[in-house]
């Protein structure tokens, strides 16, 4: 049984969704500030959290922020009742692993969280990945550029290893959804190329400059050797 962190100020939602969710086998337990989800986070981390958007006492994307950086590697999917494209990509940027607008359907919602939590925990015993200047520790979930270690989300790490298993080959992008997210990309869905945006920024460019993940145009992306 997978145990999640619900974040949500509506109470209604949170008890329903709750409901839902236990009856899919999850254990599922909710607050409904940021305050009191950093509580019950200090007490015991979860094996995945949903977050809302709108808090009580502040942003979800800035709690977002802070539960990136004293939580790398915890999945973290975000819901929307606004659902702005500029709410997506945001959220996408600041590391949620994945999106969904409200209300969303609930079938959704365990479907995603399923798909984030296999990636989390399947485990990975391949050791590392050397490639130039880079190396990537699967199991981790950290890269090594010299002297400087970067730790990446559950997306990220899926996406790393991905590219790095095939350098120099391209991967299309709903081979790499699979691989990466668990899922299908639908119309319009940017999450896929925020993912790859934000291990670019994280990874940098090669010693000489040039970049090392690179997109090309009808095949997708490729990690440059």
């Amino acid at each position: 049984m997978s145990d999640l962190l619900l974040i949500d100020d509506d109470r209604e939602l949170c008890e329903l969704l709750g409901s839902w969710l236990t009856q899919e086998g999850f254990q599922v337990r909710a607050c409904h500030d940021g305050h009191s989800a950093l509580a019950a986070l200090a007490e015991h981390t979860p094996g995945a959290v949903v977050l809302d958007v709108m808090l009580p006492d502040g942003s979800g994307l800035e709690l977002l922020k802070q539960l990136r950086s004293d939580y790398p590697e915890l999945p973290v999917l975000m819901l929307s009742a606004r659902g702005e494209p500029l709410d997506r990509i945001l959220g996408l940027e600041l590391g949620a692993d994945d999106y969904l607008a409200k209300p969303c359907d609930p079938r959704e919602l365990t479907a995603r969280l399923r798909a984030v939590l296999r990636r989390s925990q399947t485990p990975n015993t391949s050791g590392q990945l050397e490639l130039g200047d880079l190396c990537f520790s699967t199991a981790r979930g950290v890269v090594s550029i010299g002297d400087h270690e970067i730790a990446l989300t559950v997306s990220e790490s899926r996406l790393l290893e991905a590219l790095l298993r095939q350098p120099g080959e391209p991967l299309d992008k709903q081979t790499l959804a699979q691989l990466a997210l668990g899922r299908k990309l639908t119309l319009y869905d940017r999450s896929l190329d925020m993912h790859v945006s934000n291990l670019r920024k994280k990874l940098g460019p090669h010693p000489d400059g040039s970049p090392r993940i690179l997109a090309l145009r009808g095949r997708g992306y490729y990690y440059s050797a």
